[in-house]
């Protein structure tokens, strides 16, 4: 009985969080900001997890394919150099990736980043399948990632969750995952991090 309250709360929370905040970046904003990192086609899954209770806050990947971008599925994080379309984020060079941990790591979170290579035809099917998945209403950011890396090869033992610990530790159990965990000291209110240049 616990459970079914439990689950109703929660339904009945992300429902009253409104729907997605949509938002279309222009062709020459995206297309200026494209960057392509030289590493290898890589998928990686960030997770930002609370210090004091240990529950996964957020969920995102990064994918490095022809072009290097970040799906940020109802998340906060903005920057005005990066351009954004429905919650993928253009431009991520390597300062823009440090830029997205040290917003997240905070003295009430720390950030876990798991990468996995694949090939460049599985990095573009992702690319194209957070494209195209849309703006993601808040509270649904684990159910999006998941989502998103069932249905492409070598994921397919991941099944979406409410939860960003359970997508975190799915993802985990691929063969080839390196993982690496991010703690700062800056304040639970670091919004003036957003001011820094990129």
């Amino acid at each position: 009985m616990m459970r079914l309250i439990i689950a109703v709360s929660l339904l009945l929370t992300l429902a009253a969080c409104g729907g997605a905040e949509k938002v279309w970046a222009s062709d020459e904003d995206v297309a200026r900001a494209k960057y392509r990192h030289d590493g290898p086609p890589t998928i990686t899954l960030f997770t930002v997890i609370s210090n004091k209770t240990g529950a996964g806050a957020h969920s995102s990947l990064l994918i490095n394919g022809s072009e290097r971008l970040i799906f940020d599925p109802a998340g906060t994080w903005r920057h005005p150099n990066l351009p954004e379309r429905n919650d993928v984020h253009y431009g991520m060079t390597d300062k823009a990736v440090d830029f997205y941990v040290d917003y997240h790591a905070r003295i009430t979170y720390h950030v876990v980043r798991q990468d996995i290579v694949v090939s460049p035809q599985v990095a573009e099917m992702a690319i194209r399948a957070v494209e195209r998945y849309g703006a993601v209403p808040k509270g649904q950011c684990a159910i999006s990632v998941g989502s998103i890396l069932r249905d492409l090869p070598g994921f397919e033992s991941i099944s979406p969750a409410w939860f960003p610990n359970r997508v975190m530790k799915q993802f985990g159990a691929l063969p080839g995952v390196t993982e690496r965990k991010f703690y700062d000291d800056d304040p639970e209110e670091n919004g003036e991090i957003l001011t820094r240049g990129i």
